[in-house]
């Protein structure tokens, strides 16, 4: 990680991220920091190495899974004995993921996040006890599966995956549909497939097994961003489901939603991981390369493009833990996290632009990491919430007013 002396009178000698300018990980306890620490090492030593090569290949290092899970991350035992594991501890490990590489951070959170908020908030008291200790430890592995290949932004009204309860054999659900642009889905024990119930017409999710009759999956080709992550497109013709595996706390979409509130902030971490990435591999590029006899780095306007990407990284740092702050509290609010997730995206773009535009031409290669920061912050910019739709829910919070109603 890139540090520098603090700034000021020069009496501080403490190190710190250059990326975390103003030191927000001193929120973190000692033993925060220790296992946050772990997580660096392994990143730098073992998973840097890798990233260019697998980013080209379209292929997940598979080799850095089991590690990664046996840094025991999720749930650290250091961190529960005392106290657990707190939100900002949660934030700062996605933080760190996601400025190494953007597919790494996808993927655990796919397991650390979307798939383990999915049983928090879905799954019953009973369902919870079985599933939640197996999901801490990855010996239960799911993603969450809700967009479909003509239903993004409009889900909520548009999901097409249907389900059908037959009650004959103790009772048996029918799902048939499709979803796609699922992270993860083919390494997967279980699927959390979103449905809709043709009964009342109300969402419904299960836990489905990959491996079931009528299961099909297909890897997505042809990406131009999160080249490693593994999408899939997902077909469910006739697929039963026990009610067993229904996850009985999801009766309609406003179950879903509140999934999305926590989600959304875990992506704004991961928009504010990938402009650290890009800022520090762009700083470290251009204090080394040598143009017209001087450093690149001694130049004005490199100095000025510099500032604007610590600016926009520092931003949102302050966005992403302030908000990390509030729900920690309690408060969860679809336009806070909706906020977060918009302008930590937005940020995100302009810092990677900027910061392949002071790389010139490497910039376009790996040889430099920023290009694959470059590229991959496009998915992310799009993922959990369009700006567009984000922007929207901010404004019906602000005005009052449905724009999605006609």
């Amino acid at each position: 990680m890139t540090t520098t002396a603090t700034p000021g009178t020069g009496t501080d000698q403490r190190l710190y991220s250059v990326a975390d300018w103003y030191d927000a990980e001193a929120l973190l306890s000692t033993e925060e920091r220790q296992v946050l620490g772990r997580l660096r090492n392994f990143l730098e030593t073992e998973a840097k190495p890798l990233l260019a090569e697998y980013w080209e290949r379209g292929e997940f290092p598979e080799q850095l899974a089991r590690p990664l899970i046996d840094l025991d991350l999720m749930e650290p035992a250091a961190l529960t004995v005392e106290a657990p594991a707190r939100g900002i501890f949660h934030g700062f490990r996605i933080f760190e993921l996601a400025r190494t590489d953007a597919s790494l951070a996808t993927w655990y959170t796919a397991q650390a996040g979307l798939f383990r908020t999915a049983i928090r908030v879905g799954a019953s008291e009973a369902q919870q006890k079985e599933w939640m200790p197996k999901v801490i430890d990855f010996s239960l592995k799911g993603v969450f599966s809700l967009t479909e290949p003509e239903h993004g932004s409009d889900i909520a009204g548009g999901l097409a995956t249907t389900a059908r309860y037959e009650p004959a054999d103790g009772g048996t659900w029918v799902l048939d549909g499709a979803k796609r642009w699922i992270g993860g889905a083919s390494t997967a024990d279980v699927l959390c497939v979103f449905a809709r119930d043709v009964a009342d017409g109300q969402v419904k999710a299960f836990l489905v097994d990959r491996t079931a009759a009528g299961v099909s999956l297909e890897k997505i080709h042809g990406k131009t961003s999160l080249r490693m992550m593994q999408n899939a497109h997902i077909t469910l013709n006739n697929v039963r489901v026990p009610e067993a595996m229904r996850l009985h706390n999801v009766n309609s979409f406003k179950d879903v939603a509140e999934m999305l509130r926590a989600m959304r902030s875990d992506v704004a971490w991961i928009a504010t991981g990938i402009q650290a990435g890009a800022f520090e591999a762009a700083l470290a590029y251009v204090k080394e390369r040598q143009q017209f006899g001087r450093s690149l780095g001694s130049f004005q306007l490199i100095q000025e493009k510099l500032a604007r990407m610590l600016g926009n990284v520092t931003a949102s740092l302050s966005l992403v833990v302030r908000l990390t702050e509030q729900q920690g509290w309690g408060i969860y609010r679809d336009q806070d996290s909706a906020l977060a997730k918009m302008q930590t995206s937005l940020m995100m773009r302009e810092t990677v632009a900027l910061a392949r535009e002071v790389v010139g031409g490497n910039g376009i290669t790996l040889a430099a990491d920023v290009g694959r920061f470059h590229a991959d912050a496009e998915a992310v910019y799009s993922y959990e919430g369009t700006h567009e739709i984000n922007a929207l829910i901010i404004g019906r919070a602000l005005t009052g007013a449905s724009a999605y109603t006609n």
